[in-house]
């Protein structure tokens, strides 16, 4: 049978979050970040989960785990100074995986259903991404701020993660490819390969400021 790794990304520093470290906030009894690796845990999809972490978190990280019985965790590594260096570092814990499921470590509101779905489409294209259609219109600027172009919305996608993706092919785009990139299907997208976008969720939320941690809190009361 096909191996399925999950890397759950969660090295970051906060910045929006008034330098606290959201990353284990307290999000309805538990820690954020217990909360996300919960989904994966629960998810029969997954075999196993590597997490990525400030190299300062490491230790507070293998407690959670403990504390918290998530037993898929096979490894937690130090992340690197941008996103995607902190995939390259979880991309190489992986242990014969033939499928890639790369996540936020702050979007604890996700489902086992958005990551089955991401599986479904990957194995049709090799890559699939959740994303969602964008209500507001969305103006492209220059350097001084004037509006260059206005694209049509009906074009557009909010993308969010998990992101799937064959093992090859996302190993392919980091050995490759070291642009500077907000997302790892854009590596992907670089090297020539199509990429799949399925629905997202309204509720698989970013927690970037303290606000969002509300919404995420709110959303665990209503769900428990």
């Amino acid at each position: 049978m096909e191996k399925v790794g999950a890397i759950v990304v969660a090295a970051g520093v906060g910045k929006r979050m008034g330098g606290a470290d959201k990353i284990f906030a307290n999000l309805a009894g538990k820690p954020l970040l217990a909360r996300t690796v919960d989904v994966f845990q629960r998810c029969p999809a997954i075999d196993q989960v590597i997490i990525v972490l400030h190299e300062d978190r490491l230790q507070e990280g293998w407690q959670l785990i403990k504390e918290n019985r998530l037993s898929k965790v096979s490894d937690i590594c130090p992340g690197g100074v941008r996103r995607q260096d902190s995939v390259k570092e979880g991309l190489q814990k992986l242990c014969d995986c033939q499928w890639v499921v790369i996540h936020d470590g702050a979007r604890p509101c996700l489902s086992q259903t958005l990551i089955d779905e991401g599986l479904d489409e990957a194995r049709q294209s090799g890559a699939a991404v959740p994303a969602l259609s964008v209500t507001d219109t969305i103006k492209v600027v220059d350097s001084d701020s004037f509006v260059v172009e206005t694209p049509l919305r009906q074009h557009l996608r909010s993308v969010q993660t998990p992101q799937v993706f064959r093992y090859d092919i996302i190993s392919e785009a980091y050995r490759r490819s070291d642009s500077d990139v907000t997302d790892d299907a854009t590596l992907v997208e670089n090297l020539g390969y199509r990429v799949k976008v399925y629905p997202g969720s309204d509720t698989n939320i970013k927690v970037t400021t303290p606000e969002d941690l509300y919404l995420a809190e709110a959303f665990f009361r209503n769900k428990e």
